[in-house]
């Protein structure tokens, strides 16, 4: 039941992620197959990337190839539902906070089954959350969010680094798993509607 719930989740965060994707490719005014291509990059491209430098073979995706019907129909469904209403840009920021939360913390789990050591933990599971959205903006030629002084690539690092020092302090995983999430969440949620943001490194003169 925890596998299956998980498995939903993950999916829900896909179907976010590529919606991300569709609209960065609606304000370049793409076709339909670059928004698919967009929004594929963006929901599946962390864990592809994660994937490749685990040497996890097969992709996640191309085992699950529900990933990739989910991400058609988000996609598509974001380009029908834009014609008809207004974006529901508050409801996407929420959305896109748990997509980042648990892309974070389930891609730190999969390093932590493999044995790396805990930094690598740390950089798997940041790369599964932002590495895809990194892709969206090189596309759409913006300074990737991971760069700006957003907090985004350090929520995911911070709840990663809570939960594996929950962990290590003995706390049930699912707890510390569940502590994670709602760190990530809780930042990211901060940043957006209270204006939280990293120093800004600026030369003098």
């Amino acid at each position: 039941m925890a596998t299956m719930l998980l498995y939903l989740l993950d999916l829900f965060g896909v179907a976010v992620f590529a919606v991300s994707g569709a609209l960065a490719a609606g304000r370049l005014q793409l076709d339909l197959l670059g928004v698919l291509v967009l929004a594929s990059l963006t929901a599946i491209g962390g864990g592809t990337l994660r994937d490749l430098l685990m040497n996890r073979h097969p992709v996640f995706w191309m085992a699950r190839p529900t990933y990739l019907l989910v991400i058609c129909a988000a996609a598509l469904g974001t380009v029908l539902y834009v014609q008809l209403l207004p974006i529901p840009a508050q409801a996407l920021l929420v959305a896109d906070a748990m997509g980042l939360a648990l892309f974070a913390l389930s891609g730190a789990q999969l390093a932590e089954a493999a044995r790396l050591s805990p930094i690598i933990v740390v950089l798997m599971g940041t790369m599964t959350g932002v590495a895809g959205g990194v892709m969206r903006d090189i596309c759409s030629n913006q300074i990737p969010l991971l760069l700006r002084q957003d907090i985004y690539a350090s929520a995911a690092i911070a709840g990663i680094v809570l939960y594996l020092v929950l962990k290590a302090l003995g706390l049930k995983p699912s707890w510390a798993f569940g502590a994670g999430l709602v760190t990530v969440v809780a930042l990211r949620l901060s940043a957006i509607f209270l204006g939280w943001h990293l120093p800004v490194f600026k030369l003098a003169g």
